[in-house]
């Protein structure tokens, strides 16, 4: 057999010399400017006998390819296999990628192993970086006991750690927190910087409350630190959504009288657009003016900004203006600023100048499929549903192509109209010369139907669509399905089901989750059963959603047993479970009270070839702690540690739940020590489950 070989790594072997110096190597990754190829360079440099990894090469890959996250455990788990002494910088540069791409549980996992991965320990930039990775995924409560930690290991705080302490408390709204942050900042030495200022001046105003945010704004020039226009623009656009025009225009006066920081093109846009929005269309023109007599850099996109906010203001007339302006001084009016004035005319009603400025663009020859769009909406928007057509129908004989949007808008704006029939007709007369469509139009028209109460009707539609040769996807399939569900037709909704398969488009889990929601809330359970079953046997694993619709279902109903009639019914058809289907047969029966043969379940599980992993294990704790048999529940804990898997706050707060509702206080106590000891961070669950246990069993500790 011929194996590929990609086209990179042959070069790659062909260009590296047989020996190699890293130093060598990363002069070479630098030079590379495609990253794909470079990491070819370096893999045929690893398979170099002599090659020794450096520290310095794996820190130049882990920036590059920082928004790669797979590339970058890949990268990590070489470094730990080759025992590549690295310092801090590297595992620093591995935990920001896996915060900016939203890996939380990965940073914290190289933090707590970085010594043994890369040979160094953590500092307070890592700490830090830690930090900020549990405050960008929005875990607040675990970031404010990661803080705590610090003091347990004696690292003191610096600047940027106060400064990601500031980000926590604005986060949390938390602004009092926030200012008192400030002041320790200057009392232990570290002086606030404008970050720090400034996360909270953005807070405040954010939340409502400009007047607090200008406050802090004057403590920031009072203690001499420089704002940039950055703060100025908040606090000016604050006070405009508040409505409060003297507030803004002295925080502008302020800006243009600070000889350090010049109002940029942002300032005039919040300046103008807030003033237009208060009503105060002169001066909003006035700051134009001022514009303009600066020098400020402008373009036809800027005129375009400044009409489509005069126009979203209510101000036609201004936006007029500067249209006018526009033409007068010679500047060429281009289509982008065409549509937006547009626009604006169409959002004020003003149709029969929108006709003329329809004219006007046909005759600079200044129209684009955006256009006949924005026209098409506002004459329907206007009520002008026969004008609207008849734009529409001059699309073929001005040569513009009209696109998915186009009917999307055309259909859409019918449906809405009450004119679900003419939209029907014009899908019909789409089909006759073969128009793009995409979902969008037909899920109006499905909608709209199903609104009318048109359901078999809907159902038709859909097959004369799949008949006009286009692509259905499970979005509309799911959308009918569902109309017929909350219409209390499930028959329907069943059959249609059926024809699915029919018309090209398969029932994914959605579609199944659907329809099993649907009967289990008509406590027709036993379809329900059936429809897991078949969807089982159609090769789609059922996910948390399907078995937590079902097992609740039957649970509520008292039905476990069908339930266990299900699982049985899986393994005689010859399906191999999962660790997923498992635990959540295990996590249902220990839930109705049935936790021996949960356990027995769970003793069962190897002959699958299927590993308990910690879930399992924290769910049969919670189910045997609740039925009181803390000695079986301890024995489940060996087994966690005997089986090498490591318990996670979740394992400890079962179990400090567990002990607590025994009053084995002195227990739960031993466990809450053993977390800490093993760098397991308490979250609030666990100090409610703790204080609640010694407020109500004080006197016994």
């Amino acid at each position: 057999m011929r194996h590929k070989v990609n086209k990179f790594t042959i070069s790659a072997m062909a260009d590296l010399p047989k020996t190699l110096s890293p130093k060598r190597l990363l002069k070479i990754l630098k030079a590379e400017k495609n990253i794909n190829a470079a990491l070819a360079l370096f893999d045929s440099a690893s398979r170099l006998p002599s090659y020794p990894h450096s520290p310095l090469v794996f820190h130049h890959l882990l920036r590059r390819l920082s928004h790669v996250p797979n590339h970058v455990t890949r990268i990590v788990n070489l470094i730990e296999s080759s025992r590549c002494q690295c310092p801090e910088d590297v595992p620093l540069t591995v935990i920001k990628s896996y915060t900016k791409n939203s890996m939380p549980n990965k940073a914290l996992d190289v933090f707590q192993r970085m010594e043994g991965i890369f040979g160094c320990k953590p500092g307070i930039r890592s700490y830090n970086s830690l930090l900020n990775a549990f405050i960008e995924s929005n875990q607040l409560d675990k970031a404010e006991s990661f803080f705590k930690y610090f003091e347990t290991v004696g690292l003191q705080p610096n600047l940027q750690t106060y400064n990601i302490l500031i980000k926590i408390s604005c986060k949390k709204k938390q602004f009092e927190t926030a200012k008192k942050l400030l002041d320790s900042m200057w009392e232990v030495g570290f002086g606030p910087n404008l970050y720090s200022y400034g996360t909270v001046i953005n807070g405040l105003a954010k939340s409502g409350d400009v007047e607090g945010a200008y406050k802090v704004f004057d403590e920031m020039s009072d203690r001499g630190v420089t704002p940039d226009v950055m703060c100025y623009n908040i606090l000016t656009d604050g006070f405009f959504k508040k409505g409060d025009y003297s507030m803004a225009n002295e925080v502008f006066d302020r800006l243009v009288e600070d000889s350090s920081v010049y109002p940029n093109v942002s300032t005039y846009n919040i300046m103008i657009n807030g003033l237009f929005k208060c009503g105060r269309f002169d001066e909003g023109l006035v700051i134009w003016n001022r514009m303009k007599k600066n020098e400020r850099e402008k373009d036809l996109f800027t005129y375009s900004t400044l009409i489509h906010g005069l126009c979203e203001g209510g101000s036609v007339e201004g936006a007029k203006k500067v249209y006018r302006e526009m033409v007068e001084s010679g500047v060429v009016v281009d289509v982008v600023t065409y549509n937006a004035m547009l626009n604006g005319l169409c959002r004020a009603g003003k149709i029969k100048e929108c006709f003329e400025l329809w004219e006007s663009m046909g005759k600079e020859s200044c129209r684009n499929i955006v256009s006949y769009n924005i026209f098409i909406r506002g004459l329907l928007e206007n009520g002008k549903v026969d004008d609207a057509v008849s734009i529409w129908e001059l699309l073929p004989e001005k040569g513009c192509k009209a696109d998915s949007i186009t009917y999307g808008v055309l259909i859409h704006g019918l449906c809405k109209s009450g004119y679900l029939n003419k939209a029907l007709q014009i899908l019909k007369e789409t089909d006759d010369f073969g128009g793009d469509l995409d979902i969008f139009p037909y899920t109006s028209i499905i909608n709209g139907l199903c609104k009318e109460g048109r359901l078999d009707e809907a159902a038709r539609i859909v097959e004369q669509i799949n008949n006009r040769g286009c692509i259905l996807n499970s979005y509309v399939w799911n959308s009918l399905i569902n109309g017929f569900i909350l219409a209390s037709k499930l028959e329907s909704a069943i059959k249609l089901f059926s024809e699915m398969g029919n018309n090209g488009c398969c029932p994914n889990v959605i579609t199944y989750n659907t329809l099993i929601n649907g009967l289990c809330k008509a406590e027709r359970f036993s379809e329900a059963y059936h429809f897991v079953k078949e969807m089982i046997e159609r090769g789609w694993k059922p996910d948390m959603i399907t078995y937590s619709l079902l097992i609740d279902g039957l649970s509520q109903g008292r039905k476990i047993h069908m339930a266990l009639n299900l699982w049985r019914q899986v393994l005689d058809k010859g399906f191999k479970p999962d660790i997923t289907m498992l635990n959540i047969l295990i996590h249902g029966l220990c839930s109705s009270g049935k936790v021996e043969d949960a356990v027995h379940l769970y003793s069962e599980m190897k002959q699958w070839n299927c590993v308990p992993n910690l879930v399992t294990h924290n769910t049969l704790m919670e189910g045997l702690y609740k039925a009181r048999d803390c000695e079986k529940a301890l024995d489940i804990w060996g087994r966690i540690l005997k089986y090498g898997l490591h318990p996670d706050i979740i394992s400890y707060n079962i179990t400090l739940k567990g002990f607590c509702s025994c009053n084995r206080i002195s227990d739960a106590i031993r466990f809450l020590d053993d977390a800490l000891n093993h760098g397991i961070l308490p979250t609030a669950i666990t100090w409610n489950i703790v204080v609640r246990a010694v407020l109500y069993d004080g006197p016994s500790m």
